[in-house]
């Protein structure tokens, strides 16, 4: 699809018009700046002159600013960049490009079926603000959409006390299948399994052109912009709470597959001897779910408790909770053995409610890598993030920001 046209049926305008080049000039500078014209022409492989021309275009625009006297480059470049000798010069020190982060501000919205977290950054993705939330006590869409409007205004309120600019545009992150960054057509958390058009119904409501984006997608798109996947090659998330998720990046931008957000990991074997699921599986990905975990607690210490009551007994270092904790770090550890051998993302990121049990079992987790690894091959690099729905609301944010550089 052409970008005109690509751009005629998005939800969020562009900040600026241009060629495809100074899209990617934009973008470039919003990833890797305080960055040099020079490098950034070499990153790109345009012309000194055709960055200069971009560049002074953007700069008029408002869209990026040049460093002040001493500020330092950004040490993040592309993996494996290696510049040009002439890009470090001797004499005077060359200007930085930045992106203009104040001069925009924008809402990001996390959305699950119990609660709405809210949040304001700027245009380089900081949070503004602190962290508003609501509760979803009726999850009827008009009634949804007015606990989203109360936020906002109250996100937005905040943001112009503060001096900050008026948001202009509103990115929402729900665990379910989106289309055309406007319409859910399925989110279990919500009970929605009819179309949806959220984005609609909010920009009416509010005025603010409004995006609609899976979140787990969202929590990707951010790391590969603003996070620890920008500059490579192949990164992926995996989420793990509620349910289980990925989501898969190629040079920084989303793989992108029409079912990807039906939860297409959530039946993968792991354990041959791990619990059944509702549909029969036995040990499948749906053991490291928070209902299939409080159900195995149950099982083990011959009681019914829930998710809470395991957590608590983890970090109390009950036996029983810690050998749930081990059984569920190993198969973790295959899944990412799984995912790293099949997709070979350089690096995998661990999210979601429940992420800190692989904190609690880092060497188990390991093992359970190493036990679907070849002996030769490279360790799998991972990180685990932890929990903060405002980050989650930061990572719908950043489509918009995404969406409107282009």
């Amino acid at each position: 699809m052409k970008r005109e046209e690509s751009m005629a049926i998005h939800p969020i305008p562009q900040w600026f018009e241009g060629s495809e080049y100074t899209h990617e000039v934009a973008a470039c500078i919003t990833k890797y700046g305080p960055i040099s014209r020079i490098t950034l022409a070499h990153i790109l492989g345009l012309s000194q002159g055709a960055v200069s021309r971009i560049t002074s275009d953007l700069i008029h625009n408002g869209v990026i600013v040049e460093t002040e006297p001493g500020e330092t480059m950004s040490a993040t470049l592309p993996k494996d960049f290696t510049a040009a000798s002439n890009t470090e010069r001797r004499g005077r020190p060359q200007t930085g490009l930045k992106l203009n982060c104040r001069s925009k501000t924008f809402v990001g919205i996390k959305l699950n079926g119990t609660m709405a977290h809210a949040v304001v950054v700027d245009a380089g993705n900081n949070i503004v603000t602190g962290c508003h939330e609501a509760p979803i006590t009726d999850s009827a869409p008009d009634m949804v959409t007015q606990t989203l409007t109360r936020l906002i205004s109250d996100c937005s309120s905040e943001a112009i006390t503060t001096g900050l600019p008026r948001p202009y545009a509103v990115g929402i992150a729900v665990g379910g299948h989106i289309e055309h960054d406007t319409t859910i057509t399925f989110a279990p958390f919500l009970h929605w399994d009819h179309d949806v058009n959220l984005s609609e119904m909010v920009k009416q409501a509010t005025g603010l052109p409004t995006g609609v984006y899976n979140d787990i997608d969202s929590m990707l798109v951010n790391e590969c912009w603003f996070g620890s996947g920008v500059g490579l090659r192949s990164f992926a998330t995996l989420t793990i709470g509620s349910g289980v998720g990925y989501s898969l990046a190629m040079h920084g931008k989303l793989i992108d597959c029409a079912d990807k957000s039906y939860g297409l990991v959530g039946h993968i074997p792991l354990d041959p001897d791990g619990p059944y699921c509702d549909s029969g599986h036995r040990g499948c990905s749906q053991c490291l779910t928070d209902d299939s975990i409080a159900d195995q607690y149950s099982r083990l210490i011959g009681k019914p408790v829930t998710f809470d009551d395991f957590e608590r007994d983890m970090r109390n270092h009950v036996p029983q909770a810690t050998k749930l904790v081990n059984r569920t770090c190993f198969r973790l550890g295959t899944l990412i053995a799984i995912i790293s051998n099949i997709a070979m993302p350089e690096k995998i990121m661990i999210a979601g409610e429940s992420a800190f049990i692989a904190q609690r079992g880092i060497d188990t987790l390991r093992n359970g890598i190493n036990a679907h690894r070849h002996s030769q091959a490279a360790p799998v690099e991972f990180e685990i993030l932890d929990h903060d729905w405002s980050l989650w609301a930061r990572a719908a944010a950043s489509r918009v920001i995404v969406s409107h550089i282009g």
